[in-house]
């Protein structure tokens, strides 16, 4: 082992997360191709990021060195972790020594999980959001006397298991929100791993090929011995079958119908002239005669400034209404526009990911990581 490959420094993404929650300054060298590092970075309040690609610094990194700080961390990144190594270890024989590489590179970054409390509930039991923050994905559990129920769960399933174990709960229930287009659903397959029951509403679930228990609409899910209810609301528009939850009557989930920035896009099964009145009715009366106290809890994030000081994404209900900006546009003929013509690029890989999530297509662990590349697109003013 060469003195400078005892010198290089790793950082996990869990690592990388903290810091960006906590606000530390990093410098981030990101040495993937220009598309590639242009269509999606990490970002953070106190993160400064260069876009090098790994071919341009082959014969020498002194590109790179004349546009790094000395009085920072650097932090290398790339697709998969080779390349930023490669390049960290030539920093070092430069003569830098606050030198990191991302371990597993932007995949690992896409598929870490961080649970946030987001508060206690009222009988007792507790309510997690776990924070995909390489991803913009947000998923839920709740825990009460020694059960747990997942909500629009990631594809790494364990993560969630193994939080359940530590504090003492089995899994009993996975529900989505909707048959999700953006990432790959975990719910059935941690369903299967605890012998639970997986739930999905059944107007998404017309084209799927494995069995599910029906969400819908006055079918209240309880958990725990004190029955924490988990009570589905009807909410079309993102797709026909979209349906939020109410939790502990103060909490409101969802999914990609509302999102603290943002609402949810009507057209990623191509059924944008359909669904977008759905939406409206969604938007302007359905949640609107909800109690404004209700903290809203989405099913995604599109900006890091959506998280708060603790790292969660939450607002209450009444404040979305006052300033989110799919919120403000009340004649239904103007929201029409609004959406339709202000759709941004689609999810990468967004139809096998649907296909995918109906039973239809079954990739192996590598071809989902590949599918799954990208950031979430799932809002309508997201660009």
């Amino acid at each position: 082992m060469s003195a400078t490959t005892s010198l290089l420094q790793k950082m996990t993404a869990g690592e990388l997360t903290r810091r960006v929650l906590n606000k530390e300054p990093l410098f981030i060298l990101d040495v993937r191709n220009d598309s590639d590092a242009a269509d999606w970075q990490i970002e953070g309040e106190s993160i400064e990021l260069i876009n090098i690609p790994y071919f341009d610094l082959l014969e020498g990194v002194d590109a790179a060195l004349e546009q790094l700080p000395e009085d920072k961390d650097v932090l290398v990144v790339c697709a998969k972790e080779g390349s930023s190594k490669f390049v960290a270890e030539q920093l070092l024989e430069a003569g830098r020594s606050r030198v990191y590489y991302l371990e597993g590179g932007m995949k690992a970054w896409s598929e870490h999980l961080e649970p946030v409390l987001i508060g206690k509930l009222q009988d007792g039991g507790s309510l997690y959001q776990f924070v995909r923050i390489g991803k913009g994905c947000l998923s839920y559990m709740v825990v009460s006397e020694g059960e747990a129920a997942v909500i629009d769960a990631a594809r790494m399933t364990d993560v969630y298991s193994a939080f359940a174990a530590e504090q003492g709960a089995a899994i009993k229930y996975a529900l989505d929100t909707h048959l999700h287009a953006d990432h790959i659903s975990g719910g059935r397959k941690l369903a299967e791993q605890t012998g639970g029951t997986y739930w999905l509403p059944p107007k998404d679930a017309e084209e799927v090929t494995f069995d599910y228990e029906q969400l819908e609409e006055g079918k209240v899910v309880n958990v725990g011995n004190i029955k924490i209810e988990i009570q589905p609301v009807y909410s079309p528009g993102h797709t026909i079958g979209s349906t939020s939850f109410i939790i502990d009557n103060r909490y409101l989930l969802t999914g990609d119908i509302l999102f603290v920035e943002s609402i949810g896009r009507p057209d990623l099964a191509g059924k944008a002239e359909d669904w977008v009145g759905d939406l409206y009715t969604t938007l302007h009366e359905r949640y609107k005669s909800l109690p404004d106290e209700l903290i809203v809890l989405p099913a995604h994030f599109g900006k890091i400034t959506e998280l708060g000081e603790d790292g969660a994404v939450s607002a209450r209900l009444g404040d979305l209404y006052e300033r989110n900006p799919g919120l403000q546009i009340t004649a239904e003929a103007d929201f029409r526009r609004m959406v339709t013509e202000n759709l941004p690029q689609h999810p990468n890989s967004y139809q096998e990911i649907r296909q995918t999530n109906m039973g239809k297509i079954h990739p192996d662990e590598e071809q989902q990581r590949e599918m799954e590349s990208g950031p979430n697109r799932c809002a309508v003013h997201d660009k």
